[in-house]
């Protein structure tokens, strides 16, 4: 546990014999927007007591999800769709097909407009999670399928972000 500090610590249940759960939050952004939503997502979980990083999609690679229990992934809304680089870390998670089985995931999106497609981006991201045995928890509050932004994130979106984050923290810990 070097590096972790106390407050890191604070929640997370270390069972004997077993590692300790951590979470990824990814994204790819061109304006800073994602990222912006990715690193408060991060925070959310961080401060729920699971260990989370915060990398832009260029800087991971395939084989590493395969290191955490919680994976977070983040996309500007392109047509409707995910962005390329996202798409492509999907794609190349195929030669890992099924490892990721039992990990848990969610999805998080912002566009440039309202009704820009950010629910679709969402659920893109989303079934490839399901279809690779990811475990995905809606919300009953809010932004149900993930966060959105519509520009900036606004404060309403914040809260979004931090309140997913808790929520994926939570389940990870309870799953772990």
């Amino acid at each position: 546990m070097q590096g972790l500090s106390k407050k890191t610590l604070v929640g997370v249940v270390i069972r004997k014999g077993s590692k300790m759960a951590k979470g990824i939050v990814i994204y790819y952004s061109r304006s800073g927007n994602t990222k912006q939503m990715a690193e408060i997502i991060a925070e959310g979980m961080n401060k729920a007591g699971l260990p989370t990083e915060c990398k832009s999609v260029d800087k991971v690679r395939p084989e590493d999800l395969l290191e955490y229990d919680a994976i977070i992934i983040g996309s500007p809304t392109y047509y409707g769709q995910m962005a390329g680089p996202i798409k492509k870390l999907f794609d190349d998670i195929v030669s890992w097909h099924g490892q990721l089985d039992g990990k848990v995931g969610a999805a998080f999106s912002s566009s440039a407009n309202v009704g820009g497609g950010n629910e679709t981006t969402i659920m893109g991201i989303i079934e490839a999670m399901l279809i690779s045995g990811m475990v995905v928890q809606g919300d009953p509050q809010g932004d149900h399928y993930g966060p959105v932004s519509i520009g900036n994130p606004d404060k309403r979106v914040q809260e979004q972000c931090r309140r997913r984050g808790q929520r994926i923290a939570e389940l990870t810990k309870k799953l772990h």
